[in-house]
C-alpha cells in the first residue's frame, strides 16, 4: 500500500510503517520512549505492537481509562504528571496507540508538554484511521462540548495497520464507516456509490477503502491546513452531529452515542437542509437518507430534546460572530461551505428524520 504524503509527515500502511518507525528510531537520538494507550488498546493492541519495536530505549506505558468521557483536561494533567515523574524531557518520543480519543488527547499532551515533544500516531480503530489520525488536530473536550481545547500540530508519522481492526467491535466499525461515507459525499461520488449496497462491497479490500478515505481527507487538508476555507468541508454532518453527540453524552436519560452514530444522523439532517436549499435533488436526498438508515439504528428524539441540541450549536467551533456556518453538499461529491441555516429548517429536518 503506497505511503500518502501529508502536510510535513507521511502516512504509512501495514509493514512499511514499522520499517519506517524503526528506521526513524535508529536515526534519531531519543532519551526515552512513552506509549500512551487507553484501557482497551492496552489490553487488545499493545501486545500486537510491541514485538515490532526495534530499540534499546527505555519504554514506559501510560494508560488511561477508555471512553470519550475521559477525553478531558483532567486526564491530560494526570498524563503530564506521569511523564514528569518518569523523566520525560524534550528529547522524549511519544507514541499514541489507540482510537481517536487516544490520538486526540495524546497528540495534545505531546504538543504541550515542555512546549512540544515528538509524537507518532498508530490508530487502532476504523474511525481513527480514516479521520482522527489525519490532519494534525489534537485536543480534548470541555465538559460535554467536543474538542474545545486543542492545537493543530502534526505527528512525525502515522502508521495504519488494519490488523488492529480485528479487535474492534461491529458498532465501532460502523462508527468509523460514517466518516468514510462523508468523504464520498463531499468529494468523490464514485467512492460514495461503493457503499450503496454493502452486500456487494469486498471488505477483503478494506485496506484499499481506508487508503482512499485517507487520501480524500489528506487532499482537502493539504489545501487548507488550519481550516480557514475548504477544510471546512470536512465538517459536513458534524455541525448538528456534534451537538447531538454532546447532548446525548450529558443527558443521563439518553444512551451515549458513538461519534459516527451521531455524525450519521447529522449527515441525514444536513442533507435534508442541502435539499431544501436547492443544493441537491430530492432523489439524491432520499438516496442518502435510505443508505445511511440501512446501516445505523434510528435514534428517537422527543420534542423536548430539540431545543437543547440547538442551544449547543452556539458552542460549535464553526460559530463565527454569533452565527453557525454549515458545510452543505452541493450535489453528491461536492461541497458548499459557510452556509447559514435558519432554525425553522433545522426543526423541519428533525421532523423528516423521524419519518
Amino acid at each position: 500500500m503506497q505511503t500518502i504524503q501529508a502536510n510535513n509527515y507521511p502516512v504509512h500502511f501495514n509493514e512499511k510503517g514499522y520499517e519506517a518507525l524503526n528506521s526513524h528510531l535508529k536515526a534519531t537520538k531519543y532519551s526515552n520512549l512513552f506509549i500512551i494507550t487507553d484501557s482497551n488498546t492496552n489490553d487488545y493492541c499493545l501486545h500486537k505492537f510491541l514485538p515490532y519495536l526495534e530499540t534499546d530505549l527505555t519504554i514506559e506505558i501510560i494508560e488511561f481509562e477508555a471512553g470519550e468521557i475521559n477525553k478531558n483536561i483532567d486526564t491530560c494533567i494526570e498524563v503530564w504528571k506521569v511523564l514528569t515523574e518518569l523523566g520525560a524531557d524534550r528529547k522524549s518520543l511519544v507514541i499514541n496507540l489507540g482510537g481517536g480519543v487516544v490520538t486526540d488527547l495524546g497528540g495534545f499532551v505531546a504538543s504541550t508538554f515542555k512546549r512540544g515533544v515528538d509524537f507518532i500516531h498508530i490508530p487502532t480503530t476504523l474511525l481513527s484511521m480514516v479521520d482522527a489520525s489525519v490532519g494534525g488536530k489534537t485536543g480534548v473536550d470541555l465538559g460535554n462540548l467536543k474538542n474545545q481545547i486543542g492545537v493543530i500540530n502534526v505527528p512525525l508519522m502515522v502508521l495504519i495497520d488494519t490488523q488492529y481492526l480485528e479487535t474492534v467491535p461491529q458498532n465501532e466499525m460502523r462508527s468509523g464507516l460514517a466518516e468514510m461515507l462523508k468523504h464520498g459525499l463531499i468529494f468523490d461520488k464514485n467512492y460514495w456509490e461503493q457503499f450503496l449496497d454493502l452486500s456487494s462491497i469486498d471488505f477483503n479490500d478494506l485496506d484499499g477503502l481506508i487508503h482512499r478515505s485517507v487520501a480524500i481527507k489528506n487532499e482537502i487538508v493539504m489545501q487548507d491546513p488550519t481550516e480557514k476555507n475548504i477544510r471546512k468541508a470536512l465538517n459536513f454532518g458534524h455541525t448538528l452531529g456534534h451537538a447531538i453527540e454532546s447532548y446525548f453524552l450529558e443527558n443521563e436519560n439518553k444512551t451515549t452515542l458513538l461519534h459516527g452514530e451521531a455524525i450519521a444522523i447529522g449527515m441525514i439532517l444536513e442533507s435534508y437542509i442541502s435539499w431544501h436549499k436547492n443544493l441537491i435533488t430530492e432523489a439524491e436526498y432520499h438516496q442518502i437518507k435510505s443508505a445511511i438508515k440501512a446501516i445505523y439504528d434510528d435514534i428517537t428524539f422527543e420534542e423536548n430534546d430539540i431545543q437543547p441540541i440547538l442551544d449547543l450549536l452556539i458552542h460549535d467551533k464553526k460559530n463565527e460572530f454569533g452565527t453557525i456556518q454549515f458545510a452543505l453538499i452541493e450535489g453528491i461529491g461536492a461541497i458548499k461551505i459557510n452556509q447559514l441555516v435558519e432554525n425553522e429548517l433545522i426543526l423541519s429536518a428533525f421532523q423528516d428524520y423521524k419519518s
